[in-house]
């Protein structure tokens, strides 16, 4: 989703970023390291989208906010930095949901997907907006669209309502390495956690979930069962408590009797919620087929602990 469009007029660039990439046929486009963007939605069917201003590049048209990343900044880093500057969107107000990325050899765009936390209005914070509205996403297509935004947009509505959801048979992964967690069923436990903590704030790549663009975040759940339930978690605390800030994306359910029991309710939850691709992390047979009977697709332990 290409966006040539400098941050204004003079005075010159306020970060090495901030300047043109040319390409081996002397195309240009705006930001040195590349530029991202994001488009949020509001969980309600709107989008959060910009009205450009005229002097700008394909001025008078929507887009996302976004622009140009600085050096050594990551994509995600990059569009939450441009929406709270251009937009004043929160930055701890998105939960994110998947990257897209335009790969141009010399240049790359990132449009990162996300959803409000929490209800926010926009505010305009700089020159490069003419307004910024939350815009149903059935209207969007009656708006004269920024054409990098309006080539990427069918794709990217079609994913506005996937949510994968994974959810961790935390004894049955944990008891897949012989490494002395019998000794210490909460320890182990709380490795796991850790580890599953880790990839709720990265992500994981698309195609560990068989799912397009290039990133996604799952919702998590993760079921703990006997002693497991006193995990102490990745703050590694003494007081026998799950960590006190677990990312938003993550559950954790201490199962108060049958394990299996657990985990086929957190399934058939997610399933009857919406969300999908529903991952089960289990290598039991008869609770595989029990899952499966819900729609979730299951996946060995190996699977998850590829990803650590």
């Amino acid at each position: 989703m290409p966006d040539t469009t400098p941050p204004g007029p003079p005075p010159g660039p306020r970060d090495p970023g901030d300047a043109w990439a040319v390409g081996p046929d002397g195309t240009k486009a705006w930001g040195l390291f590349g530029a991202a963007g994001l488009l949020v939605d509001d969980g309600a069917g709107r989008v959060l989208l910009q009205h450009r201003v005229e002097w700008s590049h394909h001025g008078g048209t929507w887009g996302i906010p976004g622009g140009a990343r600085h050096q050594g900044e990551e994509a995600v880093t990059g569009a939450l930095r441009e929406s709270a500057e251009e937009a004043g969107v929160p930055h701890d107000g998105v939960d994110l949901r998947h990257t897209a990325l335009l790969d141009l050899g010399f240049w790359t765009y990132t449009t990162v997907v996300g959803r409000a936390a929490r209800p926010f209005e926009p505010v305009i914070a700089d020159r490069e907006s003419l307004a910024l509205s939350w815009i149903p996403v059935d209207e969007v297509d009656d708006l004269p669209l920024h054409p990098g935004f309006g080539r990427s947009w069918p794709a990217l509505r079609a994913s506005l309502t996937t949510t994968p959801h994974v959810v961790v048979d935390a004894a049955n992964v944990v008891g897949s390495v012989p490494d002395g967690w019998w000794k210490d069923r909460a320890g182990a436990a709380a490795r796991l956690l850790s580890s599953v903590t880790a990839l709720a704030e990265s992500g994981v790549t698309a195609d560990v979930l068989a799912l397009p663009f290039a990133r996604w975040w799952p919702r998590w759940t993760v079921v703990l069962e006997g002693e497991a339930r006193e995990a102490r978690g990745a703050s590694g605390s003494s007081d026998g408590a799950l960590p006190r800030a677990l990312p938003r994306a993550l559950d954790v359910v201490a199962a108060p009797g049958s394990g299996d029991d657990a985990i086929v309710d957190a399934a058939r939850a997610a399933v009857e919620a919406g969300d999908g691709p529903v991952v089960v992390v289990t290598a039991d047979r008869e609770l595989r087929a029990r899952v499966e009977a819900l729609g979730a697709v299951v996946h060995g332990p190996s699977w998850l602990r590829d990803q650590f």
